[in-house]
This record gives structure tokens, C-alpha cells and sequence, in this order.
């Protein structure tokens, strides 16, 4: 270590592969756009999804939706919304087979409200399609999140 390129080498190299990393994702890397109408995009289930915490979170990009299911045998769904959206739609996927989706009402702004027809149980599915500016986003998420006392 007493060879003065050698040390230098060592304190400029994390210095250089910062700025290459830097350079290629403002060069090569995806750049953000608003939705086009017609598309389809997917919303991500969120981590509070998979446990017992009262409500759901789906996401893409600056959009993001939350699902609440209230108690009874035939559960109340409110989705909230961080945008405006001119329709939603879900449907609860029984065992993995599939039902017609029921259109929620508006009921203020960014908030959706519907009736399931059953309780879901451990296993179903709830399927989100919601339209906003023309573009369509869809999600699928477990019911895990709905308290432990709801079921």
C-alpha cells in the first residue's frame, strides 16, 4: 500500500461507479409519462394487504386506492381514491372461480361505495377495476386484511 496510483485507484473507483450508475439511469431509464386513455394499467397490492390491518392499499405510480370492508354477512366496500376516477368496479372471486363485477356508487370526492354479496373467507380474491382520465387500472387482492373480528 505504498504505491500512491494504488490508493488513489481505491478512493476514485466508488466515486466513477456512482456517476456510471447515475448516467446510465438518466440515459437508458424509464421515463415517466402520464397514462394514455384506452391503456391498461396494473395497481400493486401493498404489504397491509397480507395482514389483519382494517383496509387494503393498491398503487401505480402517483394513483393509489383503499379498500375497507365493513362488518356483516353482507360487507359494505369503501375505496378511497388520491384521484378523481369516473368509475369502479369489483367483484369477489369465490375459491379462485369468478363473479360478475358490481359497479360502486360515488359517494364524495375520491370515495366509492358497493355491497359484496357474502362475507369473504379465507382464500377469495377481491377484483378492482377502476377508469380515471380515459385509462383503466386493475388489481386483485386477498382478503387477509379484513379484521380478525369481521369474519
Amino acid at each position: 500500500m505504498r504505491n500512491r496510483h494504488v490508493i488513489i485507484a481505491l478512493l476514485v473507483t466508488p466515486v466513477l461507479a456512482v456517476l456510471a450508475w447515475i448516467g446510465v439511469g438518466q440515459l437508458a431509464g424509464e421515463k415517466p409519462a402520464p397514462a394514455d386513455p384506452g391503456r391498461a394499467y396494473p395497481l400493486v397490492e401493498q404489504p397491509n394487504c397480507r395482514y389483519a390491518s382494517g383496509a387494503c392499499d393498491l398503487r401505480n405510480a402517483e394513483l393509489e386506492l383503499r379498500i375497507i370492508l365493513s362488518e356483516g354477512s353482507e360487507p359494505e366496500v369503501t375505496v378511497t381514491s388520491s384521484h378523481s376516477l369516473e368509475r369502479v368496479q369489483l367483484a369477489l372471486a369465490v375459491g379462485g372461480g369468478n363473479d360478475l363485477p358490481g359497479d360502486l356508487v360515488p359517494a364524495g370526492e375520491g370515495r366509492w361505495e358497493g355491497r359484496l354479496r357474502a362475507r369473504p373467507a379465507a382464500g377469495d380474491r377481491l377484483r378492482l377495476v377502476a377508469r380515471g382520465a380515459g385509462a383503466f387500472y386493475y388489481g386483485e387482492v386477498a382478503t387477509a386484511f379484513a379484521r380478525p373480528g369481521d369474519s
